[in-house]
């Protein structure tokens, strides 16, 4: 499905999952359809799974939205904690479409638990107290985490088991125009690992990408799949400059807690350091000024307290402070300012999810679940942009059950399309 076909679905107010390989712009379209209901005057919550995803859409985490916090079952005594909140109230009973991305990484009990808390909200047994809901995602990507006896582990309540899945009655739009990877080879690799069917060609290509040189003036990024790895690299590689470090810290505004939790889900850091020669990746979108989240450079001087960086593409871009909110009927609620960097020797494969990178250097040799090599290696355009430094099988993997589910979404997403298509006509 096109994205176009998708937005007039989606106009008609129909409940929808929205849904596609990566880089067929979800995410963009979704921006679209909001700005489309903002405009109309419509109230639109806009939530996610996490709360890094939530920031790519100005939004804050189904969790905060619906007070359900990490509960993994609601108990009466809690619901009815939650429905004494009277901000809850408002926002809830006021809110007319509900947008949630990064469904992959919600569990079927979570879903079920914020449906109930907003039809008890609403008064209403309709699903999800009569909103239009968007779900977005790719099942393929990060699986979610479940909550068992005080300890997060990996689990198979995918989303789509739910109750309120279910009773949502969705239209699926599956979009199937790329607009990441124009490399047939690249795409080849990413389709056969969403079918479970890598084979020799496959791991011929990316074998080909092994320690292999790239062609760009900047500094690869590493991804890794530990934290550890990714603080040690930036930290060490910024101490080798010379020159002092210049100091950027993050501006705040709003109440506390929701400030609190907006900065610490940003991908941009409370305190940035950065000295002349560093290698930086921006990390939010402003087509305007000639970057996207993902976008690499290195700092090539600074203009008074402003850096200047050279994207890899050549670019020279005076980097202004960008702000980032959680907004309600169109004014910020709370809001926090930084300079749109961070350092980009390293990061990782959790963090990438939703970055497009010119070029990565990628360690998978220490995967530990399903999906986690297919967001990495689909961070990049093309082939040419990755050197595989270690791959293990896990990395290749991805969930039988969803490969069987994906088929069934394609199938389902044409059978909505031409339905709706005789609707119109």
């Amino acid at each position: 499905m096109l994205q176009k076909d998708a937005m007039e679905i989606l106009k008609a107010g129909y409940n929808v999952f929205l849904t596609g390989c990566a880089g067929t712009g979800k995410t963009h379209l979704l921006n679209e359809y909001i700005s489309f209901l903002r405009k109309k005057g419509t109230c639109v919550g806009i939530t996610a799974s996490t709360g890094i995803a939530a920031t790519h859409l100005n939004g804050v985490t189904l969790h905060s939205f619906t007070g359900m916090g990490v509960l993994s079952e609601l108990t009466k005594t809690d619901l009815n904690r939650i429905l004494k909140k009277s901000y809850l109230a408002k926002n809830l009973e006021k809110t007319q479409v509900l947008v949630i991305d990064e469904i992959s990484m919600l569990s079927l009990e979570q879903l079920d638990i914020a449906d109930r808390i907003i039809r008890e909200f609403r008064k209403s047994d309709e699903p999800f107290g009569g909103m239009q809901v968007v779900l977005c995602g790719d099942f393929f990507q990060l699986p979610p985490i479940r909550r068992e006896d005080g300890l997060y582990t990996e689990g198979t309540g995918f989303v789509y088991k739910s109750r309120a899945w279910r009773d949502l009655d969705l239209r699926v739009c599956y979009l199937t125009e790329q607009h990441r990877h124009r490399e047939k080879s690249l795409v080849s690799i990413l389709n056969a690992i969403r079918k479970n069917d890598v084979d020799e060609d496959v791991l011929s290509l990316l074998r080909s990408r092994y320690r292999a040189k790239i062609k760009e003036e900047v500094e690869v990024t590493k991804l890794y799949t530990h934290n550890v790895n990714v603080d040690y690299i930036n930290s060490r590689e910024l101490a080798k400059l010379p020159g002092k470090s210049k100091y950027f810290y993050m501006r705040k505004r709003g109440p506390e807690k929701l400030v609190e939790s907006l900065g610490r889900n940003l991908l941009a850091p409370e305190r940035l350091e950065l000295k002349k020669d560093a290698v930086v990746m921006f990390v939010k979108n402003n087509i305007k000024e000639g970057y996207v989240n993902g976008t690499l450079g290195r700092v090539i001087r600074f203009n008074g307290e402003i850096p200047v960086v050279k994207t890899v593409k050549g670019k020279y871009i005076k980097v202004e402070p960008e702000k980032w909110g959680i907004t309600e009927d169109g004014e910020a609620k709370a809001e926090v300012e930084q300079i749109p960097l961070r350092l980009a020797w390293a990061i990782t494969v959790h963090k990438s999810q939703g970055t497009t990178l010119d070029v990565a250097e990628m360690d998978l040799s220490k995967a530990f679940e399903p999906g986690m090599g297919y967001v990495a290696l689909s961070r990049v355009r093309s082939l040419d942009g990755l050197r595989l430094m270690g791959l293990n099988k896990t990395a290749l993997m991805v969930s039988e059950e969803v490969v069987q589910m994906d088929k069934a979404f394609r199938e389902a997403s044409r059978g909505d399309a031409e339905d709706f298509r005789r609707r119109k006509d």
